[in-house]
Protein backbone atom coordinates (compact mmCIF):
# COMPACT_ATOMS: atom_id res chain seq x y z
CA UNK A 1 0.00 0.00 0.00
CA UNK A 2 2.93 2.08 1.10
CA UNK A 3 4.45 1.22 -2.38
CA UNK A 4 1.55 2.26 -4.39
CA UNK A 5 0.97 5.52 -2.79
CA UNK A 6 4.86 6.66 -3.46
CA UNK A 7 4.23 5.53 -6.82
CA UNK A 8 0.82 7.08 -8.01
CA UNK A 9 -0.69 9.04 -4.92
CA UNK A 10 2.56 11.10 -4.10
CA UNK A 11 2.67 12.47 -7.01
CA UNK A 12 -0.91 13.48 -7.85
CA UNK A 13 -1.31 14.77 -4.47
CA UNK A 14 2.41 16.99 -5.23
CA UNK A 15 0.49 17.83 -8.51
CA UNK A 16 -3.21 18.98 -6.80
CA UNK A 17 -0.57 21.05 -4.46
CA UNK A 18 1.44 22.52 -7.53
CA UNK A 19 -1.46 24.04 -8.93
CA UNK A 20 -3.18 25.88 -6.24
CA UNK A 21 0.43 27.07 -5.38
CA UNK A 22 0.71 28.43 -8.92
CA UNK A 23 -2.63 29.73 -8.76
CA UNK A 24 -1.27 31.69 -5.67
CA UNK A 25 2.06 32.98 -7.43
CA UNK A 26 -0.35 34.32 -9.94
CA UNK A 27 -1.80 36.74 -7.39
CA UNK A 28 1.86 37.79 -6.02
CA UNK A 29 2.58 38.01 -9.75
CA UNK A 30 0.09 40.89 -10.01
CA UNK A 31 0.05 42.40 -6.42
CA UNK A 32 3.29 42.73 -5.51
CA UNK A 33 4.71 45.27 -7.93
CA UNK A 34 1.53 47.43 -7.18
CA UNK A 35 1.74 47.02 -3.57
CA UNK A 36 5.89 48.05 -4.15
CA UNK A 37 4.53 50.95 -6.13
CA UNK A 38 1.93 52.05 -3.68
CA UNK A 39 4.54 51.60 -0.17
CA UNK A 40 7.02 54.11 -3.04
CA UNK A 41 4.08 56.56 -3.30
CA UNK A 42 3.26 56.64 0.41
CA UNK A 43 6.71 57.39 0.89
CA UNK A 44 7.28 59.56 -1.46
CA UNK A 45 4.59 61.60 0.11
CA UNK A 46 5.88 61.57 3.59
CA UNK A 47 8.91 62.59 2.36
CA UNK A 48 7.59 65.61 0.74
CA UNK A 49 5.53 66.34 4.33
CA UNK A 50 2.35 65.65 2.38
CA UNK A 51 -1.03 64.14 4.44
CA UNK A 52 -1.99 62.13 1.48
CA UNK A 53 -5.51 60.08 1.44
CA UNK A 54 -5.45 57.08 2.97
CA UNK A 55 -5.32 54.51 0.71
CA UNK A 56 -7.65 51.73 0.04
CA UNK A 57 -6.45 48.50 2.15
CA UNK A 58 -4.60 45.89 -0.62
CA UNK A 59 -2.50 43.50 -0.07
CA UNK A 60 -1.83 39.83 -1.04
CA UNK A 61 -5.36 39.09 0.49
CA UNK A 62 -7.50 41.91 0.29
CA UNK A 63 -9.83 42.72 -1.87
CA UNK A 64 -11.13 39.98 -3.19
CA UNK A 65 -10.21 38.27 -6.65
CA UNK A 66 -11.45 40.26 -9.30
CA UNK A 67 -11.94 40.80 -12.57
CA UNK A 68 -9.07 43.09 -13.64
CA UNK A 69 -11.64 44.70 -16.43
CA UNK A 70 -14.88 44.73 -14.75
CA UNK A 71 -13.49 44.38 -11.25
CA UNK A 72 -16.45 41.78 -10.21
CA UNK A 73 -15.45 39.86 -7.84
CA UNK A 74 -14.43 36.43 -8.54
CA UNK A 75 -16.99 33.51 -7.62
CA UNK A 76 -14.97 30.62 -5.38
CA UNK A 77 -16.15 28.31 -8.20
CA UNK A 78 -14.97 30.26 -11.05
CA UNK A 79 -11.54 30.47 -8.98
CA UNK A 80 -10.51 26.68 -9.08
CA UNK A 81 -6.72 26.97 -11.01
CA UNK A 82 -6.86 25.60 -14.27
CA UNK A 83 -10.34 24.21 -14.08
CA UNK A 84 -12.48 27.26 -13.92
CA UNK A 85 -10.35 28.91 -16.93
CA UNK A 86 -10.92 25.78 -19.14
CA UNK A 87 -14.43 26.23 -18.21
CA UNK A 88 -14.75 29.35 -18.98
CA UNK A 89 -13.00 28.97 -21.81
CA UNK A 90 -10.35 31.81 -20.73
CA UNK A 91 -13.21 34.70 -20.36
CA UNK A 92 -14.27 36.38 -17.82
CA UNK A 93 -18.35 35.12 -17.34
CA UNK A 94 -19.71 38.71 -16.75
CA UNK A 95 -17.91 40.75 -19.31
CA UNK A 96 -16.45 38.37 -21.69
CA UNK A 97 -13.10 40.00 -21.36
CA UNK A 98 -9.96 37.95 -21.81
CA UNK A 99 -8.09 36.01 -19.51
CA UNK A 100 -4.74 35.99 -20.19
CA UNK A 101 -3.13 32.95 -20.55
CA UNK A 102 -0.29 33.25 -18.09
CA UNK A 103 -2.43 32.28 -15.41
CA UNK A 104 -3.05 28.51 -16.50
CA UNK A 105 0.44 28.59 -17.87
CA UNK A 106 2.00 29.26 -14.59
CA UNK A 107 -0.40 27.23 -12.76
CA UNK A 108 0.24 23.89 -15.58
CA UNK A 109 4.08 24.79 -14.83
CA UNK A 110 4.17 24.21 -11.05
CA UNK A 111 1.95 21.17 -11.35
CA UNK A 112 4.70 19.70 -14.12
CA UNK A 113 7.34 20.47 -11.37
CA UNK A 114 5.33 19.21 -8.29
CA UNK A 115 5.17 16.18 -9.79
CA UNK A 116 8.93 15.90 -11.31
CA UNK A 117 10.01 16.64 -8.03
CA UNK A 118 7.91 13.76 -6.43
CA UNK A 119 8.99 11.52 -8.75
CA UNK A 120 12.68 11.84 -7.65
CA UNK A 121 11.77 12.66 -3.94
CA UNK A 122 9.38 11.62 -1.41
CA UNK A 123 7.39 13.91 0.77
CA UNK A 124 10.07 16.03 2.98
CA UNK A 125 12.75 18.75 3.01
CA UNK A 126 14.44 17.92 -0.41
CA UNK A 127 10.69 18.02 -2.35
CA UNK A 128 9.91 21.13 -0.17
CA UNK A 129 12.82 23.27 -0.81
CA UNK A 130 13.47 22.31 -4.39
CA UNK A 131 9.95 23.21 -5.36
CA UNK A 132 10.16 26.50 -3.05
CA UNK A 133 12.82 27.10 -5.09
CA UNK A 134 11.10 26.70 -8.35
CA UNK A 135 8.33 28.63 -7.24
CA UNK A 136 10.33 31.72 -6.40
CA UNK A 137 12.36 31.89 -9.74
CA UNK A 138 9.41 32.11 -11.62
CA UNK A 139 7.65 34.64 -9.58
CA UNK A 140 10.58 36.07 -9.64
CA UNK A 141 11.46 36.35 -13.50
CA UNK A 142 7.80 37.00 -14.17
CA UNK A 143 7.69 40.22 -12.52
CA UNK A 144 11.11 41.20 -13.64
CA UNK A 145 9.64 40.80 -16.88
CA UNK A 146 6.78 42.45 -16.98
CA UNK A 147 8.11 45.50 -14.29
CA UNK A 148 11.75 44.76 -14.68
CA UNK A 149 11.94 44.79 -10.60
CA UNK A 150 13.49 41.82 -8.67
CA UNK A 151 11.45 42.53 -5.30
CA UNK A 152 13.73 41.74 -2.04
CA UNK A 153 10.89 40.01 -0.21
CA UNK A 154 11.54 37.31 -2.99
CA UNK A 155 15.49 37.47 -3.60
CA UNK A 156 16.31 37.24 0.47
CA UNK A 157 13.88 33.85 0.77
CA UNK A 158 15.44 32.66 -1.82
CA UNK A 159 19.18 33.14 -1.02
CA UNK A 160 18.28 32.04 2.68
CA UNK A 161 16.56 28.85 1.21
CA UNK A 162 19.94 28.02 -0.68
CA UNK A 163 21.79 28.26 2.91
CA UNK A 164 19.08 26.37 4.78
CA UNK A 165 19.18 23.59 1.61
CA UNK A 166 23.13 22.85 2.77
CA UNK A 167 22.31 23.45 6.64
CA UNK A 168 19.78 20.17 5.92
CA UNK A 169 21.87 18.21 2.98
CA UNK A 170 25.07 19.17 2.71
CA UNK A 171 26.61 21.23 5.80
CA UNK A 172 30.02 20.93 5.18
CA UNK A 173 29.52 23.00 2.14
CA UNK A 174 27.55 25.93 4.22
CA UNK A 175 31.01 28.25 4.53
CA UNK A 176 30.96 28.05 0.81
CA UNK A 177 27.48 28.74 -0.14
CA UNK A 178 28.20 31.47 2.00
CA UNK A 179 31.73 32.85 0.22
CA UNK A 180 29.42 31.87 -3.00
CA UNK A 181 26.54 34.34 -2.11
CA UNK A 182 29.44 36.78 -1.43
CA UNK A 183 30.74 36.24 -4.99
CA UNK A 184 27.79 36.20 -6.82
CA UNK A 185 26.74 39.50 -5.60
CA UNK A 186 30.10 41.18 -5.75
CA UNK A 187 30.45 40.16 -9.63
CA UNK A 188 27.45 41.78 -11.03
CA UNK A 189 28.18 44.38 -8.73
CA UNK A 190 31.54 44.88 -10.13
CA UNK A 191 30.46 44.49 -13.86
CA UNK A 192 27.30 47.16 -12.78
CA UNK A 193 30.17 49.96 -11.83
CA UNK A 194 32.74 49.18 -14.80
CA UNK A 195 29.77 49.79 -17.33
CA UNK A 196 28.57 52.51 -15.84
CA UNK A 197 32.14 54.28 -15.51
CA UNK A 198 32.71 53.36 -19.11
CA UNK A 199 29.53 54.36 -20.69
CA UNK A 200 27.83 56.28 -18.22
CA UNK A 201 24.65 53.87 -17.72
CA UNK A 202 23.41 51.32 -15.56
CA UNK A 203 22.84 47.86 -17.57
CA UNK A 204 22.16 46.22 -14.67
CA UNK A 205 19.65 46.72 -11.41
CA UNK A 206 20.54 45.83 -7.68
CA UNK A 207 18.13 43.08 -8.03
CA UNK A 208 20.51 41.23 -10.47
CA UNK A 209 22.95 41.49 -7.92
CA UNK A 210 20.53 39.85 -5.07
CA UNK A 211 19.22 37.02 -7.51
CA UNK A 212 22.73 35.82 -8.25
CA UNK A 213 24.08 36.27 -4.87
CA UNK A 214 21.02 33.53 -4.27
CA UNK A 215 21.98 31.33 -6.79
CA UNK A 216 25.70 31.18 -5.61
CA UNK A 217 24.17 30.37 -2.35
CA UNK A 218 22.49 27.03 -3.75
CA UNK A 219 25.17 26.27 -6.50
CA UNK A 220 28.59 27.59 -5.81
CA UNK A 221 30.49 30.09 -6.84
CA UNK A 222 32.08 26.96 -9.16
CA UNK A 223 29.05 27.30 -10.93
CA UNK A 224 29.04 31.12 -11.25
CA UNK A 225 30.63 31.64 -14.39
CA UNK A 226 28.25 28.79 -16.12
CA UNK A 227 25.32 30.40 -14.72
CA UNK A 228 26.26 33.85 -16.01
CA UNK A 229 26.80 31.93 -19.62
CA UNK A 230 23.45 30.93 -19.49
CA UNK A 231 21.87 33.94 -18.49
CA UNK A 232 23.33 36.08 -20.78
CA UNK A 233 22.36 33.79 -23.66
CA UNK A 234 18.88 33.39 -22.87
CA UNK A 235 18.69 37.21 -22.65
CA UNK A 236 20.00 37.51 -25.68
CA UNK A 237 17.83 34.48 -28.05
CA UNK A 238 14.73 36.42 -26.64
CA UNK A 239 15.77 39.31 -28.81
CA UNK A 240 16.18 37.40 -31.85
CA UNK A 241 13.24 38.50 -33.02
CA UNK A 242 13.71 42.15 -32.87
CA UNK A 243 17.31 41.66 -34.47
CA UNK A 244 16.07 44.02 -37.62
CA UNK A 245 16.46 46.96 -35.09
CA UNK A 246 19.51 46.22 -33.28
CA UNK A 247 19.32 49.89 -32.23
CA UNK A 248 16.27 49.74 -30.46
CA UNK A 249 17.19 46.48 -28.71
CA UNK A 250 20.73 47.87 -27.13
CA UNK A 251 19.22 50.67 -25.75
CA UNK A 252 15.86 50.10 -24.29
CA UNK A 253 16.72 48.10 -20.98
CA UNK A 254 16.41 44.57 -20.92
CA UNK A 255 15.58 42.13 -17.60
CA UNK A 256 18.30 40.10 -16.79
CA UNK A 257 15.94 38.12 -14.27
CA UNK A 258 14.46 35.50 -16.60
CA UNK A 259 17.55 34.56 -17.71
CA UNK A 260 18.57 34.17 -14.36
CA UNK A 261 15.93 32.10 -13.42
CA UNK A 262 16.69 29.68 -16.73
CA UNK A 263 20.28 29.04 -15.28
CA UNK A 264 18.78 28.48 -12.27
CA UNK A 265 16.44 25.77 -13.42
CA UNK A 266 18.84 24.57 -15.39
CA UNK A 267 21.56 24.05 -12.84
CA UNK A 268 18.74 22.54 -10.89
CA UNK A 269 17.80 19.68 -12.95
CA UNK A 270 21.46 18.80 -13.93
CA UNK A 271 21.93 18.42 -10.09
CA UNK A 272 18.93 16.55 -9.64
Amino acid sequence: MLFEFNMFGWPLLASLFGLCIGSLLNVVIYRLPLMIQQQDIHSANQLGRQSPPTPARFNLFLPHSHCTKCQTPIACYDNIPLVSWLILHGRCRHCQSLISWRYPIIEMVMMLIASVLACYFPPGSHWLLLFTFSALLITLATIDFDCQLLPDTLTYPLLWLGLIWHCFHDRDFLPTAIFSAIAGYMTLWLIFWGGKLLTGREGLGYGDFKLLAALGAWFGWQQLPEILLIAASATLLTQLPYWRNAQKVWLRPLPFGPGLAVAGFWMMIVSL
